[in-house]
């Protein structure tokens, strides 16, 4: 449903997830290089975690807030230290791909709600509903020395306006009821699943022009105490009709899930979806039950792609979305959940895939094809514990 709400974009990490919680702005898009006009995807997340947490002891460690705490060091490891920090992803996909990391101490973080929505202020960098700015700049040998960071080396930095142009919202499951309970193990919330990027990012010393237009851009949060598995997402709004061969310009389908748990107890294999298809919402959401939502879907790994296929069905629409990205061009995303553990060791992540959605429109037992597009520059994702 495209109803925006930045109040489901504000940071979450206060009762029990101010301990044992995280909380992330996500945000991909496509530029091109300024001197040959080559296409590169990029990716930028802001990751926080614990921020209760800043200060811990344990095992003769004290952290007075004065650094990142990683969970992965083997020091905070045998001494139970969970992490604390805001952690800046950053990177881009393809065949010379990267993922770098900095983690920002929490006393140099401010993070902020209004009714413009959420800011964080993270010494130069920055992140709000409407502009991105920052930078990371791992050197080769910290990230050999340091394999708590999880991330190789690298430099990117970026200065760009953010337009979110439309939203897919849950529902009342990550409504402000939930949200106070705390019933989910993880929440999401796409406000920008369209998204319009401009500006410039330099990667390794490379500039790239980004225009929204052509940006292809995507812009989602999650929250929670832990994260899913299995671990499921794929999102694009650069979409043609194979149909009447025309640009879809006012589109976008996302879909995102996996083994949800509300209140400790599993819901097995469960996925959210809406297809903004033309300027009218077809949504596949297992919450509302009225719509009787029947989903499958059957993601794999074979030697050279990870492939995925989704079909879902309510009483008015079924959608089949069938994507594939080379492995070669995607990352094994790294990240420890807010015990300190790191269960996601195979998670794929990728940003340039390509595949075919079909939508019909049903009426009764009938079924009547609306259209079957061509998808690329799909955002995608898939893993689970190992």
């Amino acid at each position: 449903m495209n109803k925006s709400d930045l109040k489901r974009d504000y940071g979450m990490l206060d009762g029990s997830f101010a301990k044992q919680g995280y909380d992330w702005w996500w945000h991909n898009f496509t530029g091109v290089n300024a001197k040959t006009g080559e296409e590169k995807s990029f990716f930028i997340e802001y990751f926080t975690c614990n921020p209760k947490l800043a200060n811990q002891s344990g095992g003769g460690i004290k952290t007075p807030g004065e650094e990142a705490i990683c969970g992965q060091l083997e020091k905070n490891k045998a001494a139970g230290v969970k992490p604390s920090y805001l952690m800046v992803k950053a990177g881009w996909w393809g065949l010379e791909k990267a993922q770098l990391h900095r983690f920002i101490p929490w006393k140099d973080v401010e993070l902020s709600n209004d009714k413009e929505g959420y800011k964080i202020k993270a010494l130069d960098c920055f992140a709000s509903e409407t502009a991105l700015k920052g930078s990371v700049e791992i050197a080769l040998e910290d990230s050999v020395e340091h394999s708590e960071w999880m991330c190789n080396a690298g430099s990117m930095q970026w200065d760009l306006k953010v337009s979110k142009k439309v939203t897919f919202n849950v529902g009342y499951g990550a409504g402000a009821l939930f949200r106070k309970l705390k019933a989910f193990e993880m929440y999401w919330h796409a406000e920008g699943m369209k998204t319009e990027y401009s500006g410039t990012v330099i990667a390794n010393g490379v500039e790239y022009i980004i225009k929204p237009e052509v940006s292809f851009g995507y812009a989602d949060k999650n929250w929670g105490s832990n994260f899913t598995s299995p671990w499921v997402w794929l999102s694009s709004n650069d979409l043609v009709s194979k149909i009447t061969g025309k640009k879809l310009q006012d589109s976008v389908f996302d879909i995102g899930g996996g083994k949800p748990k509300v209140f400790g107890i599993a819901l097995d294999r469960k996925l959210l979806s809406d297809f903004w298809y033309e300027g009218k919402s077809y949504e596949f959401n297992f919450s509302q039950f009225w719509t009787f939502c029947r989903t499958s879907f059957d993601c794999k790994e074979t030697d050279s792609e990870i492939v995925w296929f989704v079909r879902q069905e309510t009483v008015s629409a079924v959608m089949e979305t069938e994507i594939r990205c080379k492995k070669q061009e995607m990352l094994l995303v790294n990240y420890e959940s807010p015990d300190g553990e790191k269960r996601h060791n195979r998670l794929w992540n990728g940003g340039t895939g390509e595949g075919t959605v079909k939508l019909w429109k049903k009426a009764g037992s009938k079924k009547v094809l609306l259209d079957e597009i061509e998808a690329k520059h799909v955002g995608c994702e898939f893993g689970e514990y190992c």
